[in-house]
This record gives C-alpha cells, structure tokens and sequence, in this order.
C-alpha cells in the first residue's frame, strides 16, 4: 500500500492530521470529484437532466456497493444515512406481541429507542444479552436465550462507536442460522475499515453508512437486505419509486431491495458513494484492516505506557477506534488542544450506550486510517498531557 500516493489522493491530509474518521473520513480526490461534477452539471443543466445524463454512474452505486460486501445489486438499496437504513428494516419487521428482540450491551441508543418504541406499541420484548470478560457478546448466552424460543430478531452492533472492539458477526450469524431467527446488522463502523462479506456473516439485513471509514459523501448510507427475505418486510414508508400505484386503491411494492428508497434523493451523493465502495475495493479490504489495526495497536502501546492514561478498548482484535482517559483531564480539553493543532479527534459519549452499564463517563476517541501516519500519531501523542 502505496501511503504516499493515497495521501497526495487526499487533499485534506495536507491540512489535518484527521484521527476522527469513526466520525466522518477525508474523502479521496475521485470521490470528490465525483460529488463536485455531478452537483456543477445540476447547476448547468438541471437536476433532473444531470440524473438522466449520469444514470449509469447512479446505477453503478449497487454494483460497487454490492461487490464490497458480497451481496447482490438487487439486495441494495440507497439510504441518506446508516440510521434511516438501520430504521428502514428494523420497522418493516412484522413484529406480534411477545416476540423477542436480543441485542448487545454495546448497542447504539438510537437503535435501543426504536426498540423501546415497538415493544411499547406491538407488546414484544427487549433483552440484552451479557458480554463476555472481553466486553463482546457471549455466544453461549446468546444460544441459551435463542433455545427459549419466541426470538423474532437478533440485532448486532458490529463495532461500537465508544470502544474498540469488534463483536462475532460471522458466529452470530452461524447461531441465527440454525435457530431460525432474522439477524440484523449495524455495520455503520465496520464498512470501509474491516473485511466484510454477508454471505459468510449471514445476516439477513446489514445497515452502514458513507461519511465513516468507507470514506463517502456525508449524508449517504446503504441498506443491504438478503433477497429471499425482501418479500416479507414492507417499509413504513413507501412512495412511487418503492411501490407501483394500482387503481382503484392498491399498490405493489418492488420485488427488490429499493423498495427501502424513495424517489428523491442526494444524487451526487449516491454516484460519490459508489465511487467510494470502488475504490475501498480496489484496494483491498484486507490490506485496509491490516493497516488500521497497526495503526490502532501503535497507538494503543504508546498510550498504555503513560502512567495516567487509561485505554479503553475492548475485544481480542480491536478495530481501528482507540479510546482513552488521562487523569485530570475532561476528554473535551485534550480534544480541543489537538484540534488548534491541526489534530482531528473526538469525545465518545456514554449516552450513545445506554445498556451499557460500565460506560465510562466520556473519553477521547482517535479513530485511525490506512492513510493515516506514524509521523501523526506523534504529533498527537505531543499534544497529550
């Protein structure tokens, strides 16, 4: 992996030393273009004729996405962001009173308030399953509560935004699989920066967004949606792209994942997050993952050696989020010294986590990237009292 050349790629890097890309990435220079061109043309010759125009590049977004994660064109649906896609199937579930929803003690608030919403409204419930000493979710508890039966759903968090590790997606999978139970995966932190195919995973549904790791427009995301299960779920919102009108007084949803769109959209967005996934791609995930991790593991040795930092990170191979404490110092203080350095970081929230019982009241989260450098962890690690 050429460091040097993905960097002149990136014009950002000439400017900050970016650590927050669990928060949102710098793109590279096609992404960008692709944005910029797309929206330049709709300026010169209308929206709806630069749609026309640029149809193939707009159709090229499933492909690319597809080919990412080892999915079907057909089993790609364009979303504004991982929470809508994440909303999009967790509402088109057919949930009936006393079903199950298994989740994790990592999951993300937003997620934990939808389930909140439908338990209180259909009379199913919720329950986290326990972790293991490493902080990701015990396997065994999770296949105790699934041979109790009445499990509609098991929703996963792949990689949490407040700590490092990564959950047992594949196992997991393995585990609904055999039991028969729908498995719905938040993968918004783990696209882009870990290897990822659903077919081995076996999810049924997988949510993600662009800004992070897949380095893609803000306000982009995907749904992935396994074919054979597309059938079953109808959306809580429906237009004339996701459904057909049938008069008098029917319709007819699509037969395919874009029956999770809607008709309007950010355009150059959709064309710059296909740009996005191509170029992930093509450079190879795994060589992605890899220099993440080394990135990860160099910053976490340097941190563990400081007598009054905490590293927080959890999971036998953490991914490439690092978070961390300094004793007497407010997370926010050491995140705005970094940033009138030039330093990108951010504060990781425990309200994000509210099954999470061992939170810790905030920390510093420094997100790396395979374009990332040693020389700016230094600079980093200069900056820290």
């Amino acid at each position: 992996m050429d460091i040097g050349r993905l960097r002149s790629d990136t014009p950002g890097c000439a400017r900050v030393a970016h650590l927050n890309n669990a928060g949102a990435a710098l793109p590279p220079r096609p992404v960008i273009n692709a944005v910029t061109e797309h929206f330049a043309l709709e300026n010169t010759i209308g929206g709806y004729e630069a749609a026309e125009l640029n149809a193939p590049a707009i159709e090229r977004f499933y492909d690319a996405v597809a080919r990412l994660i080892g999915a079907g064109a057909d089993e790609i649906a364009y979303v504004e962001n991982a929470t809508r896609a994440w909303d999009m199937a967790f509402y088109a579930i057919p949930f009936t009173e006393g079903d199950r929803i298994l989740t994790t003690m990592s999951e993300y608030s937003s997620n934990a308030i939808a389930y909140q919403q439908v338990a209180a409204a259909k009379g199913v419930s919720v329950e986290v399953v326990p972790n293991e000493a490493d902080g990701t979710l015990s396997l065994d508890a999770l296949e105790s509560e699934l041979a109790k039966g009445d499990v509609r759903l098991v929703s996963l968090n792949h990689v949490p935004t407040h700590n490092g590790l990564v959950n047992p997606a594949a196992e997991v999978g393995r585990l609904c699989r055999e039991h028969g139970v729908l498995y719905l995966l938040d993968a918004c932190q783990s696209v882009g920066q870990l290897s990822l195919d659903v077919r081995e995973i076996g999810c049924d549904m997988l949510s993600a967004t662009g800004r992070k790791f897949l380095r893609g427009p803000r306000g982009t995301g995907f749904l992935y949606v396994r074919r054979q299960i597309v059938p079953t779920l109808e959306p809580p919102l429906l237009d004339l792209h996701a459904a057909t009108w049938k008069a008098p007084g029917g319709f007819e949803m699509r037969e395919d994942a874009r029956r999770f769109e809607n008709w309007e959209r950010y355009v150059a967005g959709q064309i710059g997050l296909g740009v996005a996934a191509d170029y992930a791609a093509d450079l190879g995930i795994a060589d992605i993952e890899a220099r993440a991790r080394e990135l990860a593991a160099r910053l976490r040795a340097e941190l563990s050696a400081r007598p009054k930092t905490t590293v927080l990170d959890k999971g036998e191979r953490p991914s490439g989020i690092v978070t961390f404490t300094v004793d007497g110092h407010d997370p926010a203080e050491i995140k705005d010294a970094a940033r009138k350095r030039d330093i990108n970081v951010n504060v990781a929230n425990p309200i994000a986590h509210g099954y999470d019982p061992h939170a810790v009241p905030a920390a510093v989260r420094a997100s790396v990237h395979y374009y990332n450098t040693e020389e700016e962890l230094d600079r980093f690690l200069s900056v820290l009292p």
